[in-house]
């Protein structure tokens, strides 16, 4: 990558002198292989115009030439030059201008005096090119300091970029590059939208959407190819190292640079019918810019028309299409291919293009509309036209897709040996265009479009090195103590609950954080959702509000195979629209079918059902160690939850989640064959646990007493519980119900519950006449609460 270092210090701010700056870029990676100063001695260089020139009447191959230069009449300079004629501007050193190790004189070359010297770009130590003078564009004003002109003093340094590092391969890239190591913002390149005056356009067809996954194309009419291109462009392309062709031509090339996006410029006319991005075919031929006649087999990619292959996709346009200066209509392509499609290709025709090194390395996939809006604006400016509409054809499916990194503060001063500011790091990672979200344990970051090397946390540790200095971090041997994760005394360990759940049959599954929109509008879990900019398929276009979905349907395909009993718990992240930003809830969940048990002998057969289910959430309730007062099921749930079968969980003041039965309507749906029986809850929720605190037993014996009251058979067990628990106080230990009863001799709607009170003191010997003062406590609560009665 060639560039000049005017065009980058426009485009950044750059605070430092060219030194510091090419020292810092190889530090950070980008290393630097050649500076070349260009125009650095110049003073006395002005713009002149030949206004006359006729033949040296001594020499054949000189001319004298009468040159305007600002200066009151024109001087008189002989000149060897084959390209000095009429009306060419030029570089002029006048009388007294050191150029190289000459200082220019009066002088008298075969008897003709010569006040000053026409320049070639070789001579003045700016262009390779010394075969004749150094051509200035034609509104170039006669008279004005060539540096001031063109920009002089200025570099061209090369850099010798790593594979992995093709955002740096266009000027916008590399000033976001070089904002980021300095601190500073680099300015946008404007970009605006142009719109159509005509309604022309080519219909575009992706045969090989894998390799071509996006194409963009425009048609401009009216153009002007024979305008001269810019002093500016010329000189940039030129320090970069591209050889200036047409204004159009030009303009692609620029574009190129400036984006990093190849690009190509068809002649519209040459053109038949809709462009096709196919496979070649074995043995097809085709003739390159380069007047190359290659032939191809299926493993290159061809831009097509309905007759025949117009371009060698992703490395070479073809002749027969190319721009010329009769061309009047242009077509502009810009297109993402797939870096697989490309690598390799160029080389096997013993090839080698700007166009081929970008894409094998891998080019932006958002880039294509980009460019062709800056490559329409730029031609419009130099050779006018009318403009057609934008078109693009992509194919979203095979389009790169950007994942989310997390990057941890721990494991971030574990690899780089030094404490970075969290300040810092986040104005590193937003520096290179990420998008990052600060997080309890560090950083989450998506990597900008243009960067495919990011990928995996050490990556973002990297880059994290790279822009705040390898010179500032100390050089010390490696350690070799591992830290042990320490898990707070309050709260239940997520392995324990894995082990728990595994322990009652239950299988771990893991299933995508993507699930598709419809899923979740089947189970009327999508008003919160977030969908995907690029997702990997329209199955996995949308994040998971929930863990069940995708637990169902793991299960559904394990029935499906013969599985007959399947139990199945996941514990993830479900993720919903936030006021500012998503919302991630970490989340256990798990569902059943099938029998009770696994098939056996000693037990008879039957359906697992709610209060199993029920009994493997509570079981789960168990490790927190909480009393039977803190967690509560009540009746009911979601709208998928079966109204009758279902119950919410409720902690304290907080809802953590919901079991019970599959809704039917959802089932049938869902073309499930059996009853599910599902459960989720919050982690949060579940596993903050109180402090386990020892206490000695108590010395003094324990006393029962039982009771059957007759009650409403609508009053929850869990609702006399908590009465009979508040109205006794601690002297109630332990609350068992061993029997119920209902039949027609109680009455319609009443049950008989027979519950057994286990009293006991820690500092004293229960009375009988305490024991039956708790029984009436527990009666008086249950008929003023309940209007139950004392049964018998």
């Amino acid at each position: 990558m060639k560039f000049s270092e005017n065009w980058l210090r426009e485009l950044v701010d750059i605070p430092v002198a060219r030194e510091a700056l090419v020292q810092r870029l190889t530090m950070s990676g980008l290393e630097v292989e050649d500076v070349e100063i260009l125009g650095a001695n110049l003073d006395g260089v002005i713009i002149g115009e030949i206004v006359a020139a006729e033949k040296h009447p001594d020499a054949d191959k000189l001319r004298v030439c009468r040159v305007e230069a600002g200066l009151g009449a024109p001087l008189q300079i002989v000149c060897g030059a084959p390209n000095a004629r009429v009306g060419l501007k030029a570089p002029l050193a006048t009388v007294g201008t050191r150029v190289g190790t000459v200082t220019i004189k009066t002088a008298r070359l075969r008897g003709v005096e010569s006040n000053g010297m026409l320049c070639s770009g070789r001579e003045l130590g700016f262009d390779s090119d010394a075969d004749g003078l150094f051509e200035l564009a034609a509104d170039a004003p006669v008279g004005k300091p060539l540096a001031a002109w063109m920009g002089f003093p200025d570099a061209a340094i090369e850099l010798g970029l790593t594979p992995n590092r093709a955002d740096c391969l266009g000027m916008v890239g590399l000033a976001r590059e070089v904002g980021a190591e300095f601190g500073i913002s680099a300015r946008p390149v404007q970009i605006p939208e142009q719109s159509a005056a005509i309604e022309d356009v080519f219909k575009v067809e992706l045969q090989a959407p894998a390799a071509c996954p996006r194409y963009c194309g425009r048609i401009l009419r009216g153009v002007n190819a024979r305008a001269a291109t810019p002093q500016w462009m010329i000189d940039r392309l030129r320090r970069a190292g591209i050889r200036p062709i047409s204004a159009v031509v030009d303009v692609t090339a620029y574009v190129m640079l400036e984006l990093g996006q190849p690009m190509h410029a068809f002649d519209a006319a040459t053109l038949h019918g809709p462009i096709v991005v196919r496979a070649a075919g074995k043995g097809e031929k085709l003739k390159l810019l380069d007047e190359r006649t290659v032939e191809l087999d299926e493993e290159f990619l061809v831009i097509a028309d309905q007759d025949k292959p117009v371009a060698l996709g992703g490395i070479m346009g073809g002749h027969d299409t190319r721009v010329t200066d009769a061309t009047q209509d242009v077509f502009l392509e810009a297109a993402h291919f797939a870096s697989g499609s490309i690598s390799g290709r160029a080389r096997r025709l013993g090839m080698h293009t700007d166009a081929s090194h970008r894409y094998e390395r891998g080019v932006d996939a958002e880039l294509p509309r980009q460019a062709i809006e800056r490559a329409t604006a730029l031609v419009l400016e130099i050779c006018g036209g009318s403009v057609g509409p934008l078109i693009e054809e992509s194919s979203p499916a095979h389009l790169p897709a950007r994942s989310e990194i997390a990057l941890r503060r721990s494991r971030l001063g574990r690899i780089l040996g030094i404490e970075v500011a969290d300040s810092e790091v986040s104005r590193i990672l937003e520096s290179l265009g990420m998008k990052v979200t600060k997080t309890e344990q560090g950083w989450s970051a998506i990597p900008p479009s243009a960067r495919f090397d990011l990928a995996i946390e050490e990556d973002l540790i990297e880059e994290v090195a790279r822009i705040h200095g390898y010179d500032r971090i100390p050089v010390q041997a490696p350690r070799g103590e591992i830290t042990p994760v320490s898990i707070p005394e309050d709260r239940v360990a997520l392995s324990l609950i894995r082990e728990q759940l595994a322990a009652r049959a239950y299988a771990e599954a893991i299933n995508f954080a993507f699930v598709d929109a419809e899923l979740l509008q089947t189970w009327g879990m999508g008003e919160d959702a977030i969908a995907l900019k690029n997702p990997l398929s329209a199955e996995l276009a949308v994040m998971r509000t929930s863990l069940l979905p995708g637990l169902v349907a793991a299960l559904d395909r394990n029935r499906k195979r013969q599985q007959l009993r399947v139990r199945l718990f996941e514990t993830g992240r479900s993720y919903h629209e936030g006021k500012d930003a998503p919302v991630e809830i970490e989340r256990i969940a798990g569902v059943a079918i099938g029998d009770a048990d696994g098939e056996q002998w000693g037990t008879a057969r039957r359906k697992l059902d709610f209060f199993d289910i029920k009994g493997d959430v509570e079981s789960l309730i168990r490790l927190t160690g909480a009393d039977a007062t803190s967690f509560e099921f009540r009746s009911g749930g979601p709208s998928w939850l079966h109204p009758g079968r279902s119950a919410t969980i409720w902690r304290g003041d907080r809802v953590i989640g919901f079991v019970g039965a599959l809704d039917p309507r959802l089932q049938g749906k869902l073309d499930l064959d059996d009853d599910v029986h599902v459960f989720e809850l919050q982690l949060e929720g579940l596993s903050w646990r109180s402090v386990p605190v020892a206490r000695p037993l108590s010395r003094f014996p324990s006393l029962r007493r039982d009771i059957a009251v007759l009650i409403s058979d609508s009053v929850a067990c869990s609702e006399i519980e908590a009465s009979i628990r508040a109205a006794v106080g601690e002297h109630l230990v332990d609350l068992v119900l061993f029997d119920q009863y209902a039949g027609s001799n109680l009455g319609n709607g009443v049950r008989s519950l027979a519950m057994g009170l286990i009293l006991q003191d820690r500092s004293r010997t229960l009375t009988d006449q305490d024991a039956d003062q708790c029984v009436d406590l527990a009666v008086s609560a249950l008929a003023t609460g309940y209007n139950a009665k004392l049964r018998g």
